[in-house]
């Protein structure tokens, strides 16, 4: 199974820059919904999930746009991205110095994605593919959480295990270009940027990505 997912990661997506983030490469589709009939014949499921790991979404982007201005908010540090996707966090993060890095999907496609793209951009990336949200934080320095908050199950999940980390002493950056299950109240707005994502679904071409960092617990501004 592994080898055949990988194979499908390969034939159904181009090596190529990220917009924005020209010095990451990772393997893009051109099309979200003949990708998703694709996945579907592939896995012999009629409603599975999109192939969100076959896009640079806005929050992704604004985090790698983040680590590559503020390089010491992972250098030397171990780093767990949630929810990962491509791997896009992670591999950034790996350019802008981190210890190492991991990523978290639950996709399989997600995971063989991640371990194409570290390849494909001479870094190493350990990955996991399970759910990680009930269980305890994670032994890392910092939590990326990139473009999380786009359907209400899961928005309500992400967030009291962030809080979780964060109260463990972990760093969390949040990324996101400002969706509808965004916990905004919750969040502190480090960074903005004009990013150009590289999917239809997305509802406008160019979108403010925008970074955040956790309230302090207690914090009710």
């Amino acid at each position: 199974m592994a080898s055949s997912v990988r194979a499908f990661v390969l034939h159904h997506t181009r090596l190529r820059p990220v917009p924005g983030l020209e010095e990451i490469r990772i393997h893009l589709a051109d099309e979200v919904v003949p990708l998703w009939h694709a996945v579907q014949i592939e896995t012999s499921d009629p409603d599975p999930a999109l192939p969100y790991w076959a896009f640079a979404w806005g929050g992704g982007l604004a985090i790698g746009r983040y680590l590559r201005e503020h390089p010491e908010a992972v250098a030397g540090r171990r780093v767990f991205d949630l929810a990962s996707g491509s791997g896009l966090c992670a591999i950034a993060s790996m350019h802008a110095g981190a210890a190492g890095a991991t990523g978290v999907d639950i996709d399989a496609f997600a995971a063989a994605a991640i371990e194409i793209n570290a390849r494909a951009n001479g870094r190493r990336v350990t990955v996991l593919k399970r759910d990680v949200l009930d269980e305890e934080p994670p032994d890392f320095d910092v939590v990326l959480a990139g473009d999380c908050w786009y359907e209400a199950r899961l928005a309500e999940r992400v967030l009291p295990w962030l809080q979780r980390c964060r109260d463990r002493g972990i760093e969390v950056l949040v990324g996101d270009p400002g969706r509808r299950y965004l916990p905004a109240d919750e969040l502190v707005e480090l960074a903005s940027y004009e990013v150009r994502t590289t999917t239809e679904l997305e509802d406008l071409e160019l979108k403010q990505g925008r970074v955040y960092a956790l309230r302090p617990a207690g914090d009710t501004r």
